[in-house]
């Protein structure tokens, strides 16, 4: 059986939402089976990506849209230390008269695909929007966790845009006062209202992609604080999708977070999981901020250095090869 009946993600640039996943086979063609006008096939992180593009065209060379796919996948690989699957195909469609990257769907083990991803480009879209565009990195992190139940649509959802911005800034793609300051100011929207019963009962908007991006947040540092910065969410992430954690595999969120702390040596995902999924769990953002050392200012943020976790913030968004040279004696 196809993995699409299991379930997919859709992500829309303007509103930021998912559909929800549906267990019932699809009443139109589906999207892996659209017409396909070029191809081009890229080497990345000891994988394969197979980079199709629909009918028509953009303002921009079709090399400009190659390399906008390339930087995502690089993006991910830098983070992963591989690509998670080592076969993949993006489609790429083009809306006519449109501008800027529309939304995109990534569904696990399709046609031979560990993993499928269809993006939408407008025909107008400028080079700037494709250098500031999320979207691509985002959907190619859906890759590099296993299916989840709907319940824990969450994990999926908050893992990218937690780990996006990450990625791309330790592929030397944003700076960290960018990422910083953008989590400062959504953040806050993943904080439970009056009616929350926790990450797993809760399937708001808000709760889905920034509750699960303040897990994510959360477990990070609490990881770094026990392990004296040695290790973080990423070590963990990279041990599930060594353990074969990837899209095109169903797992029960504790398999995946299990490997994760064992990965660690600690038990912050399993613990951290069975205290917000059932109960709201409030995060105290001020204090969290002004402890990482990332003060708000009317522009953005100034990043102080003599906070007392400014080392976390700063080898969270470092490339692992640094964050490993600044732990050799006298570095």
């Amino acid at each position: 059986m196809e993995r699409f009946i299991r379930g997919f993600v859709v992500c829309f640039s303007l509103t930021f939402f998912c559909a929800p996943r549906n267990g019932a086979a699809m009443a139109f063609p589906p999207p892996w089976s659209g017409p396909v006008a070029s191809s081009r096939t890229l080497q990345i992180g000891g994988s394969s990506i197979q980079v199709d593009f629909g009918p028509g065209s953009t303002d921009l060379p079709p090399d400009r849209i190659v390399q906008w796919v390339e930087n995502a996948a690089k993006s991910v690989t830098v983070y992963y230390g591989k690509f998670p699957v080592p076969r993949d195909r993006i489609l790429v469609e083009f809306a006519a008269g449109g501008s800027g990257v529309g939304h995109g769907t990534t569904w696990g083990g399709v046609s031979g695909f560990p993993a499928f991803t269809r993006v939408r480009v407008g025909q107008h879209t400028t080079q700037q929007e494709l250098d500031d565009d999320w979207m691509m990195t985002h959907e190619l992190i859906h890759t590099a966790f296993p299916s989840m139940d709907d319940e824990q649509h969450w994990i999926e959802e908050g893992l990218s845009v937690y780990v996006e911005p990450i990625a791309r800034a330790q592929n030397g793609l944003l700076s960290p006062e960018k990422i910083w300051s953008d989590m400062a100011r959504d953040m806050p929207q993943g904080n439970p209202g009056a009616s929350d019963r926790g990450l797993d009962q809760t399937h708001t908007w808000g709760r889905t992609y920034w509750g699960g991006a303040q897990f994510c947040l959360l477990a990070d540092v609490m990881i770094r604080k026990e392990t004296h910065n040695q290790k973080g969410l990423q070590e963990a992430l990279r041990a599930i999708v060594a353990a074969g954690g990837t899209i095109d595999h169903d797992w029960p969120i504790t398999k995946a977070f299990a490997v994760g702390d064992q990965a660690t040596g600690t038990h912050v995902l399993t613990q951290l999981y069975e205290q917000m999924r059932n109960t709201p769990k409030p995060v105290d953002l001020n204090t969290l901020w002004k402890d990482l050392g990332v003060e708000q200012m009317p522009d953005g943020v100034r990043l102080n250095n003599n906070a007392p976790f400014a080392n976390i913030r700063k080898a969270i968004t470092l490339p692992p090869r640094q964050v490993e040279d600044q732990k050799k004696p006298g570095i």
